[in-house]
Formats: C-alpha cells, sequence, structure tokens
C-alpha cells in the first residue's frame, strides 16, 4: 500500500471569493508519482456545484465589467505580490504533485507572477482603432472607431504538466480584460491550482476567481452551461473534441497536442543543436506539448550529430526530482508510462533502431532515443509525451520539410542552420504556428503568438494575444 503524508489535507473547490467544503462530495484521493504516497483528498465538484460555479461568476462578471483598467491593473499587481510571497510552497507542490525536477518546479513557480504583472502592463499599451471609414464609397462624413469588451464568463481548462503557467496564461489575460474565470484543473494537480487561487484570489472581488473539481463529465456540464460566454483548453485533442461538441455556439480556444519536428540543417552548428536538442527532448521528462519528438538531420551530418546528441543526452540525471542536479523525475502515473512503453514497443517490435533504451519498471524511465522508424510506426505521428524522441534523416531539404509536415499537429518547431535562405524557406513552409531558428522547439516566451495549427489547435496564447482572444472587440460609428 502507498505511504500517506501524516498531514493529508481535504480540499474542497474555490467559490465566490472563499473555499467551499461539503462533506456530502465525493473525494478523489491524489498520489505522488515520486514515491507513491498519498498527499491529499479534493472534493469532486457536482452538477449543482458546476451551476452554483457559474451563476456566482456571471454575477461577478456583471457587476465589475466596467471596472476600469488602472484598477483591474492593481488587482493583477497585488495578486502577483500575494503569489510571490509563497510561491516557494508552489514549487514543492509541483515536485510531489507531478514529480517535476526541482529546478523546473522553481522556475515556473517564479514565472506565475510574471504574467500578471506582464498583464498589467499590457493593459496600459492595449488600445482600440480609428477607422478612415470614407476609404468606402458612402463612408463619408462618417467616422469609426473601436474598443475592447469583456467576454463575460470565460471557462480556464488545465492539463497537469505545467499547473501554474498554463492556468496563469488563461486566468492573468481573461481578469486583466474584466473576465470573471472559472478553473477547471486536471485531477493530478487540482491541489496546487487550489493553492495558488486561495494565495491570490483576496486580490480580486468574489466572484471572479473560482475553481471546481473533477474529470471530464465536470468540464462537459461547465462548458455546455449557456451562461458561460468563453472556453479556453490546454490538453489533449480528445479533450478538445469534447468541449468543441459540448460548448455550443461560443468562442473556444484550443492549445492541443503536438510532434514537435526540429530540423538539423548540413551548416548547423551541432554542438550547440545536440545541447539544446537534448534538454528539449528530455527535460521534465518529455512532458511538455512542444517537447523536441521528432529530430529530422541531414543525411551529411547525421553520424556526427548523433554522437554528440548521444553524448549530451547521457549527461542527463534521472532520480529524484527533489535534488537540484536532476533533469528527468518520474512521469506523472502508470496510465502515462503505459502509454510511453507501448509507443517505444511499436517502434521496437517494427525494426527501428533503439540507440538508447529507456525502459524500466516503475514511473522514472530514462532517455530513449529511436532512429529512423519505419512509416507506419506509431511514434512517428502520435504524440507521446514522454522522454523520447525519434532521430530521422533527411536527403535534402524538401525532404526534412515534407517529413516535418507528414503530421497533422503543428504547434511549435526548430530549425537549426547559418543559412539565412533556408531559415526563412523553413519559417514559410513548414506547418506550424511558431518555428524557431537556431532554438529548440520547446523554448517558449509570453510576448509572442503561442498556438497550433491543424489538430494541435485554435487560437493564440502570449500575454497580448490571449487578452485579445479574451475580448470583444466592439465599433462604434458616427455620422457627423
Amino acid at each position: 500500500m502507498p505511504a500517506s503524508h501524516s498531514d493529508t489535507k481535504r480540499w474542497s473547490l474555490w467559490l465566490d471569493g472563499r473555499s467551499d467544503p461539503n462533506d456530502q462530495r465525493e473525494c478523489s484521493a491524489v498520489f505522488s508519482p515520486v514515491d507513491g504516497s498519498l498527499v491529499a483528498h479534493v472534493e469532486q465538484a457536482r452538477d449543482d456545484d458546476v451551476d452554483r460555479a457559474v451563476e456566482v461568476a456571471s454575477a461577478a462578471a456583471t457587476a465589475y465589467e466596467r471596472t476600469p483598467r488602472h484598477q483591474r491593473a492593481s488587482w493583477l499587481i497585488d495578486a502577483a505580490e500575494r503569489f510571490d510571497a509563497v510561491r516557494d510552497s508552489f514549487a514543492e507542490s509541483l515536485v510531489t504533485l507531478i514529480g517535476k525536477p526541482r529546478k523546473s518546479a522553481e522556475a515556473e513557480a517564479r514565472r506565475g507572477s510574471v504574467l500578471l504583472r506582464r498583464c498589467a502592463a499590457e493593459l496600459s499599451s492595449l488600445v482600440g482603432e480609428t477607422l478612415p471609414l470614407d476609404a468606402m464609397p458612402g463612408g463619408e462624413g462618417r467616422v469609426g472607431m473601436t474598443w475592447r469588451e469583456p467576454l463575460g464568463v470565460v471557462v480556464a481548462i488545465t492539463p497537469f504538466n505545467a499547473p501554474i503557467n498554463l492556468m496563469m496564461q488563461k486566468v492573468a489575460p481573461a481578469l486583466a480584460m474584466g473576465n470573471a474565470v472559472i478553473v477547471k484543473p486536471a485531477p493530478e494537480t487540482a491541489v496546487v491550482t487550489l493553492q495558488v487561487i486561495e494565495a491570490i484570489s483576496g486580490a480580486f472581488p468574489a466572484g471572479l476567481l473560482n475553481v471546481v473539481c473533477g474529470g471530464a463529465e465536470v468540464a462537459t456540464h461547465l462548458v455546455g452551461n449557456p451562461r458561460v460566454n468563453a472556453v479556453s483548453l490546454t490538453g489533449g485533442a480528445v479533450a478538445g473534441e469534447s468541449v468543441l461538441r459540448s460548448a455550443g455556439i461560443k468562442p473556444v480556444f484550443l492549445e492541443l497536442g503536438s510532434n514537435s519536428p526540429n530540423l538539423v540543417l548540413q551548416d548547423a552548428d551541432l554542438e550547440d543543436a545536440a545541447k539544446r536538442l537534448a534538454q528539449a527532448s528530455f527535460s521534465a521528462s518529455g512532458q511538455q506539448c512542444i517537447s523536441a519528438q521528432r529530430i529530422i538531420v541531414d543525411h551529411t551530418v547525421e553520424s556526427d550529430f548523433l554522437e554528440k546528441f548521444v553524448a549530451e543526452t547521457t549527461q542527463l540525471v534521472v532520480g529524484d526530482p527533489n535534488l537540484v542536479a536532476t533533469d528527468l523525475g518520474p512521469v506523472a502515473h502508470r496510465r502515462a508510462r503505459d502509454r510511453i512503453v507501448a509507443l517505444i514497443d511499436d517502434a521496437d517490435q517494427r525494426g527501428a533502431r533503439i540507440l538508447l533504451d529507456g525502459r524500466r519498471d516503475g514511473l522514472y524511465l530514462a532517455p530513449t532515443i529511436i532512429v529512423d522508424p519505419p512509416a507506419g510506426t506509431r511514434i512517428l505521428s502520435e504524440e507521446v509525451f514522454g522522454p523520447v524522441v525519434v532521430v530521422i534523416t533527411s536527403r535534402s531539404l524538401t525532404d526534412a520539410i515534407a517529413t516535418a509536415n507528414s503530421v497533422g499537429m503543428g504547434l511549435q518547431a526548430g530549425c537549426f542552420t547559418h543559412n539565412t535562405s533556408d531559415a526563412f524557406r523553413v519559417a514559410n513552409e513548414l506547418h506550424a504556428g511558431s518555428v524557431w531558428v537556431n532554438e529548440a522547439s520547446r523554448f517558449r516566451l509570453d510576448t509572442y503568438p503561442f498556438g497550433g495549427v491543424g489538430r494541435s489547435g485554435i487560437g493564440r496564447e502570449g500575454v497580448r494575444y490571449a487578452m485579445e482572444e479574451l475580448s470583444l472587440v466592439k465599433f462604434m460609428g458616427i455620422r457627423i
């Protein structure tokens, strides 16, 4: 039997500015992948809880929709200060709840308040337009202008792998634009979500920030409520399709999975590429939607690259995520491990060359490098979301681009080259929402539009772009 922490806590929903315990709700047990210990119980929302959350949020959205920007900015800055006061505890929770290595957990905890402050700053520069209506016949003597208004109630559905960042990338822009928010976290990380909301909620009027916990059925009931005005989800394609079916006619923004390609061209700095791609493929056990999953290498440099890539990979440390030196902790749970191993097994059975084999018992998987798996191998088209990378040989740049575009997903890609023409060609022709040159696909900042094409999603995140998505453009025309 798993061990249990002596201070195991029962967490409830967060509604109308306070914790909302109810002994009649079912509870879900949360276990740590680090040692299997029981760390918490989380109350699961019932349909009436979800409906009440929407009612509370809708009332708050109406009450505060005209709040001036300077006041909203003040709330966000206050929230950032409250967040920073206890952020070390959030890092501890990330290590315990999902086995995130300590250095990654601390980096994520630092980033949460940065997002709040960036949204506050953006409020002073996100402006409307004055439109030249006389550019069209019949527009003479008229002037037009636009501005942005809140959508109302925004639902934020978040995954387990980066629960603070991926929540804040939705919550902070939504609140900045005057919306009320209901967060539905992944069951694995509901505790840290509640910890964060409990810490920052006092910066906002009651009802603007709420949390309901539960599984897919809670998400379905929530997004289908007609008083919910928009939905933003980060998760898998199955969850995304379910939300689209349930939401009805309202804006739905989806950041879904990927199978990120990274091209290494013949003139690339191989040492730099190998170092960056080892980190991008395996850090945090590859549990990031933009982790490098496919590395497409020009045939003239493949041997040299593989030698350097393997050397960099074998320096990564697999083990206790509490240790600062650790690069890979456990994967999130047994289901994830079984899915990852099944993908490696499929490649193995089809005759792929496995250069490093990270299959182990338990949740601590080491890096796996698979070289040139045959067509039809599942790992070429599915998202692994684990410490596994495929290296594919290309005969030309045209071949490399075609290989990169051979899946129906396109979130973010990388390319290593010093040839400017090749860099622009890759950026133009890759089917991806964003392309980095001389940086791996896993690199991300909150200052550019982030989102996918095809099965990788709908809409864009990134502070300014998320604020635009989570608000309504209104037009006013005047006949002078």
